[in-house]
């Protein structure tokens, strides 16, 4: 915690949350992690509903974390680095605008960051194809079902765990070694 005690909350969308939620989550300066639902019209919405893709929402993750122990463009740098910022809602197999790539921003200065980290992404060519992840104001966040919460820890024997999330943890975990909490 920093030394004023003071938490910033980031909410980013990349595909499924599971996949999100596990990387996030072992980030020194991450204070908490919770999967969720925003961005779009349903009020109070269900996992089965926003499955549908007719309610407009996100799969979301909460990011709670000490902007002395992490920053906010450290967040946005995992992101990038995490699913493929290219594809409109889609990531691999899962498809609909509920796994689209968005950055909900609390503030002005996280929306600021945000539409900076595009802008350099696109200037240097970091992907081949342009970056179609959305920046929009956080409105109403709906948190997602306990089941939800840390699902990759809970079930690393579930198939799309195993296929899925697995080889995307790994792969980050290798990258950002020098950020991860002490286990």
């Amino acid at each position: 915690m920093s030394e004023e005690g003071r938490v910033e909350v980031a909410t980013l969308a990349g595909g499924c949350f599971w996949c999100l939620d596990g990387a996030y989550r072992d980030l020194r300066g991450v204070v908490a992690v919770e999967s969720g639902y925003t961005g779009g019209q349903t009020v109070d919405p269900t996992y089965e509903q926003v499955c549908t893709g007719t309610t407009g929402h996100a799969e979301v993750v909460r990011i709670t974390y000490d902007p002395n122990a992490i920053s906010y463009r450290d967040l946005l740098e995992v992101f990038f680095s995490i699913h493929d910022p290219t594809t409109l809602n889609r990531q691999g197999a899962d498809v609909g605008t509920q796994y689209r790539s968005a950055i909900f921003y609390h503030d002005e200065t996280q929306r600021d960051a945000a539409e900076a980290m595009v802008a350099e992404l696109e200037a240097n060519r970091v992907f081949d194809d342009p970056v179609v992840t959305e920046v929009s104001p956080l409105t109403v966040y709906y948190p997602g079902e306990g089941y939800h919460q840390d699902y990759y820890r809970q079930n690393p024997g579930q198939g799309y765990c195993q296929v899925v999330v697995a080889p995307k943890l790994a792969k980050f975990r290798a990258k950002y070694a020098s950020m991860l909490k002490d286990r």
